[in-house]
């Protein structure tokens, strides 16, 4: 590689750096940005220099505090058969549950308890844990809906126009203000969730593609017939917990208990579908049995304490490298500081949930890097005691070294993805943290501390042995 060309990469290193750090932490960039807009008193909003985003690490329940709820599911008026179903589909409704519910990253897993089946529920950062446990203990709900009349469509629409603006106050004086806030297109049936027998995966005799097929218990089947006697050519919607699962067009009068609803679907949609379907009209009741709350200070102490730890780490792993390495132990340091940097932004940009876990992965992550660069190291040295060429000892250091690189951090690789694939959610943050840190090291290891040494080829600190041996 020309001297133009490495400088032209190294350029490309430091300028991704400057991103990636200040995507990292911007404060002190976007205050020098606006004690410049201020000194120069910018106003133009074309030509005052921009902030960085501040966006912000997204931490886990450890972390940032929240609540672990361990649910038992009593499964007793259920076929065995169907309990693996029932439990999928109720995992599904209370995860949309808890994210409209507005916590951030919530894990809902399934898990057998005491023999049974439960659900483990973690709500990270959640401020109101008490509505939270008693939006999510509901059974799941089932409904079908009509479409308005024109009409009635018009009527919520003016009123909706007719509130537009005005306070809560203000449009409590108006006569049937409560038409505003109802759903102009659709409106609800009696024909829900109890009605509904059972729901399953089919496919159509004539072209195989895949349906679900409902069945109705006898008073079910009498408003079936009824709702779509009176909507032939017209959408029938049906929600699950007010979440729009499906729209059938009506066809014609329905008789007998019996519908199916045909789609766009493939296997895997239409088996969710008849899933949800009966989430909602099987009533899985479920038991809160335990309740652990992390507070958000217990979890800022945890945080404090990694990273203290995480430091004293990094500090240690430079220290040592700068003793027994001399002056590549400072290249390598250098390397080690924009991989983290380059990590972290990567984890913004994703973004990834840290946890402690995760933050463990990161630092055995920096142990890999350093360990790519403790073989390149030796390697190189091996090549100057034999007498070879300082440019000819770096290319010969790297050639001999990678092999082992290569193979060390392929194995963690297939390691974390193991875990990533049969991991719970500690674990799985864990995995993901290193093989995102495995990844980026091995480019920092290969690309930019081969790039650095490079920078003395051909100079006087090529001479200087005691530098390099």
């Amino acid at each position: 590689m020309s001297k133009k060309n490495l400088y032209f990469s190294l350029a490309s290193v430091l300028i991704l750096f400057f991103l990636a750090a200040n995507l990292s932490y911007p404060k002190y960039f976007n205050q020098g940005v606006d004690f410049i807009n201020s000194k120069f008193q910018i106003q133009d909003s074309k030509l005052r220099i921009p902030h960085f985003p501040e966006i912000p690490f997204k931490l886990g329940l450890d972390l940032q505090g929240g609540s672990h709820l361990l649910y038992e599911a009593d499964l007793s008026q259920i076929d065995p058969k169907e309990q693996d179903s029932a439990m999928d589909g109720l995992r599904d409704v209370i995860e949309r549950r808890v994210n409209l519910f507005g916590v951030a990253e919530p894990v809902v897993q399934i898990q057998e308890v005491g023999g049974r089946l439960g659900l483990i529920v973690e709500l990270a950062g959640i401020k109101n844990v008490g509505e939270a446990i008693e939006m999510i203990g509901e059974t799941p709900y089932l409904e079908f809906k009509e479409q308005r009349s024109e009409g009635e469509t018009q009527k919520i629409l003016d009123k909706q126009k007719e509130v537009e603006g005005k306070t809560s106050e203000e449009f409590q004086q108006i006569s049937d203000w409560q038409l505003a806030f109802e759903d102009p297109y659709f409106k609800a049936t009696s024909l829900t969730g109890k009605y509904l027998e059972k729901a399953e995966l089919n496919f159509d005799p004539t072209t195989n593609e895949p349906l679900v097929s409902l069945s109705f218990d006898d008073e079910g089947s009498k408003i079936f017939e009824e709702l779509t006697s009176r909507n032939i050519g017209k959408p029938l919607p049906v929600y699950v917990d007010q979440f729009l699962i499906s729209a059938p067009v009506v066809q014609g009068t329905i008789s007998g208990g019996r519908a199916q609803i045909t789609g766009n679907f493939t296997i895997n949609t239409a088996k969710e579908l008849a899933r949800n379907l009966n989430a909602g009209a099987l009533p899985v009741p479920i038991n809160l049995i335990s309740q652990q709350t992390v507070g958000p200070i217990l979890g800022k102490i945890s945080l404090e304490r990694s990273l203290r730890a995480g430091i004293f780490g990094f500090s240690a792993v430079i220290l040592f490298m700068i003793l027994f390495y001399r002056l590549p132990g400072v290249l390598a340091s250098i390397s080690l500081l924009i991989y983290l940097t380059f990590i972290l932004a990567i984890f913004k940009l994703i973004p990834v949930t840290l946890t402690l876990a995760g933050i463990a992965g990161l630092i055995l992550s920096i142990g890999m890097a350093v360990d790519a660069n403790i073989l390149i190291f030796s390697r190189m040295r091996e090549e100057l005691k034999e007498g070879k060429g300082f440019l000819i000892s770096v290319e010969e250091g790297f050639r001999r070294a990678w092999s082992s690189i290569r193979d060390g951090n392929f194995t963690t690789l297939i390691v974390a993805l193991i875990l990533f694939g049969f991991g719970t959610s500690f674990v799985k943050g864990f995995a993901l943290v290193l093989s995102l840190g495995v990844i980026v090291s091995m480019l920092s290891a290969i690309f930019i501390t081969k790039n650095l040494l490079k920078l003395f080829v051909n100079t006087r600190f090529e001479k200087i042995s005691w530098l390099w041996k």
